[in-house]
């Protein structure tokens, strides 16, 4: 048994390469082999959102707070709010955040492929985040 205790784990900003506006990461858990899943509490400010990306295995959000946006390649923008799941299928390129004037905070999933959770790409224009 391995207990991590809350405020133990340092928060860290979103890099500037991989998100657009304020984001903060709180690491929750990494894997522990053979497990390859390893999570994040992730904040966005209101029009914070990630760049373009996949997942090499898929990724699961739970949304726990606020109101945020995602998008997979080709659909529609969509809206998500606390208590609603997203999964991302493997290799699907998506991006997600917040709303534009309302924070949002969801706790993502994903595991790792020989040491790699994610595949990151360009940056959401903001027409695209606006559409």
């Amino acid at each position: 048994m391995d207990i991590t205790r809350a405020g133990s784990q340092p928060s860290a900003r979103g890099p500037a390469d991989w998100f657009t506006g304020t984001v903060r990461i709180d690491p929750l858990f990494q894997p522990h082999p053979p497990a390859r899943a390893t999570a994040a509490s992730v904040t966005f400010e209101p029009g914070a959102r990630t760049a373009w990306h996949t997942h090499p295995l898929g990724q699961t959000l739970i949304v726990t707070a606020g109101c945020g946006r995602v998008q997979r390649e080709g659909g529609p923008v969509e809206e998500i709010r606390p208590g609603d799941v997203v999964w991302f299928a493997p290799g699907e390129r998506h991006w997600h955040g917040a709303s534009p004037t309302t924070a949002m905070t969801h706790i993502a999933i994903q595991e790792q492929l020989d040491g790699k959770a994610v595949d990151w790409m360009e940056k959401v224009t903001d027409e695209q985040y606006g559409a």
